[in-house]
């Protein structure tokens, strides 16, 4: 809940700065001079781009929390694995386990839970970049089911 908390109140932020620029960027162009309408629509550009991006975060934050419940819900959820105090997995753990959650993953391609929690375990191990990767595929294949699913 911390997380969630925090997250929208970083987003609250940071459309009031979009904001605040979008309006600097306006008196910008309306001057007429060259360099201060390309800085002006300079800053056009990066709130468009700034928008974009969080909305990307915040729809990644949802659909992985939806699909973190689900898979808690059905109870697979990594538990054999001690967590933190702050819900992490711890790393040592993470690491001695991950070699079979990688495994369970690469010989079921399709299946959105394996891809979820091999995302948990290169959490707890520390590989963020890898973490995001995996949890984004479980929910390509989990939006992919649902779709098959609604047929």
């Amino acid at each position: 809940m911390k997380a969630r908390t925090g997250a929208i109140v970083m987003a609250a932020v940071l459309v009031l700065y979009l904001a605040l620029v979008g309006q600097r960027a306006v008196q910008f162009v309306l001057t007429g001079v060259p360099i201060a309408v390309a800085i002006g629509v300079a800053l056009i550009v990066l709130p468009i781009i700034g928008v974009w991006a969080l909305a990307m975060e915040l729809q990644f934050g949802i659909k992985s929390g939806r699909l973190a419940d689900e898979l808690d819900a059905a109870g697979e959820t990594p538990a054999d694995l001690p967590v933190l105090p702050s819900g992490r997995v711890e790393r040592s753990a993470a690491d001695a386990a991950f070699p079979t959650y990688k495994a369970h993953a690469e010989a079921e391609p399709e299946n959105w839970r394996a891809w979820f929690r091999l995302g948990i375990l290169y959490r707890g191990a520390g590989d963020s970049r890898r973490a995001r990767a995996a949890v984004r595929r479980a929910i390509r294949l989990h939006d992919a089911d649902a779709k098959r699913a609604d047929r």
